[in-house]
């Protein structure tokens, strides 16, 4: 036998080559495509994990051209596998996975995995592995990879837990980490900028003078935090089942989750303990605020998990879900929200909604990938044009009711200088118009309100129609 020879090296799937879970993400993508199978999945567990596998695998496939793999791990395997050293897959994931894998790889001369009866974890990978190869090395990341390590010629630690770290860094032969700062990761993950829209909460009570009301603050503070945990759940379970949508897109395979940086574990527990905080906070105001959060729930999970792939049907939910904050603020806190205001919404974020969609599609365009937007949203390239009338002429539609607005007796009511606020009319067209034209060209991600978030011309406009509404008290 060749001393010289290296030892055959069995490289671990999930965690280690590749940075999620594989079948907690074809869990979600099952879920997406089939709600029903959520019924189904206590049933093929009771037959045994292996079985669990089997099941999913036969009804969703992940495409391995596009998964979150470890990079500087996986330069080190193509160095190796050049030199001639033998790989081998060696993970409990479904064989189907391993293999779509390993052939998209094109580094392992052969794989060990889970079969329709077999699942190969622990001590059942360790006896695989012993019957192939008297001297192997291996490469893994977590307690479950211990007994291996402990009969591994050769220990290669990638992206290890805190306990495999403590264990086995010292005396590794190589340690491969490739992780982003976790508290970060939650953060993004939870999309707190987000949160900005939530602030139409203090809508009504601006608008009605009430801003200096400490009470009135205090219950609208209270709901402002309650929409934003739940509107943070929402994302996290969105991001979940957008898993293998995400990570075909050109920006968002960076998200937290689609890129591995953070657990789909991690996310499964985030999102009922949000929306558990939201609850906690929605009890502490009236009962119609509570029942508005309660139908915000319930309508951003079934755009989450089905509108959201209905063209029209999405931006119009959307269009309702932003205006559903000032019915929010106003249930809150006692404080009536004018109906003119509430039209006036629906149509500006109906075109907020439109940007949202054509800066996506322009993007994938860019990218080079069209039919991924048919298959993430339901649009195609053609509907470019579409979108840009339609949402032109919603953003417009906004500013003629603000008009009509200013004719009601509303604004007699309220303001001393009504005809100040008629100042407000070009700042909105400029703005919308802006809007659409940094779209059109390209120049904007798929989230306006982000995008206004750190726009310039953005606050100076805003500062302006502060200025002017103040003015007309």
């Amino acid at each position: 036998m060749n001393e010289n020879k290296p030892i055959p090296l069995c490289v671990d799937l999930d965690g280690t080559l590749v940075k999620l879970d594989t079948l907690h993400q074809a869990l979600f993508l099952l879920l997406r495509r089939s709600p029903a199978s959520i019924f189904r999945i206590p049933g093929w567990l009771a037959r045994g994990k292996a079985h669990l596998k089997d099941q999913v695998m036969q009804r969703v496939a992940l495409d391995a051209a596009v998964l979150p793999y470890h990079k500087e791990f996986l330069a080190y395997l193509r160095k190796e596998h050049a030199s001639g050293r033998p790989l081998i897959l060696t993970t409990a994931s479904n064989y189907r996975t391993a293999n779509a894998i390993a052939d998209h790889l094109g580094l392992f001369t052969d794989t060990i995995s889970s079969t329709v009866d077999t699942n190969m974890r622990h001590a059942r990978k360790l006896e695989a592995i012993k019957e192939r190869f008297p001297r192997f090395g291996y490469a893994g990341n977590d307690t479950a990879d211990f007994p291996i390590w402990d009969e591994a010629a050769e220990v290669i630690l990638v992206n290890p837990t805190q306990s495999a770290r403590a264990r086995y860094a010292a005396n590794a032969d190589h340690v491969f980490v490739e992780c982003r700062p976790v508290a970060r990761m939650l953060l993004k993950a939870m999309r707190c900028q987000q949160w900005l829209k939530n602030l139409l909460i203090f809508s009504p009570i601006f608008l009605a003078h009430k801003f200096t009301d400490t009470e009135t603050l205090i219950q609208a503070t209270i709901a402002f935090f309650a929409f934003s945990f739940a509107a943070s759940s929402i994302y996290v379970l969105n991001d979940l089942f957008d898993l293998s949508a995400d990570q075909h897109h050109p920006r968002k395979c960076r998200r937290p989750f689609a890129s591995g940086d953070l657990s789909i574990t991690t996310g499964a527990v985030l999102i009922p303990l949000l929306a558990l905080l939201s609850i906690i906070l929605g009890r502490l105001l009236p009962l119609p605020f509570f029942l508005v959060l309660l139908a915000y729930f319930a309508i951003t999970t079934l755009y989450s998990w089905r509108l959201k792939q209905m063209e029209i049907v999405d931006v119009l939910t959307l269009a309702i879900l932003y205006s559903m904050r000032i019915v929010a603020g106003a249930t809150a806190t006692g404080t009536p929200a004018s109906s003119w205001f509430i039209i006036f919404a629906i149509f500006l974020f109906l075109s907020l909604a439109l940007v949202k969609r054509l800066s996506e599609l322009r993007e994938i365009k860019d990218a080079g990938n069209p039919e991924q937007m048919h298959r993430e949203r339901g649009y195609t390239i053609d509907d470019l044009p579409l979108l840009m009338a339609f949402g032109t002429a919603s953003g417009y539609l906004s500013a003629f009711v603000f008009t009509m607005y200013l004719n009601s007796e509303w604004v007699a009511q309220l303001y001393t200088r009504p005809a100040l606020l008629w100042l407000f009319c070009p700042l909105l067209l400029y703005w919308i118009t802006r809007i659409w034209m940094l779209a059109w060209r390209g120049q904007m991600q798929d989230d306006p309100l982000a995008f206004a978030s750190r726009d310039p011309h953005t606050y100076v406009v805003g500062a302006l129609s502060i200025a002017v509404i103040l003015f007309a008290i």
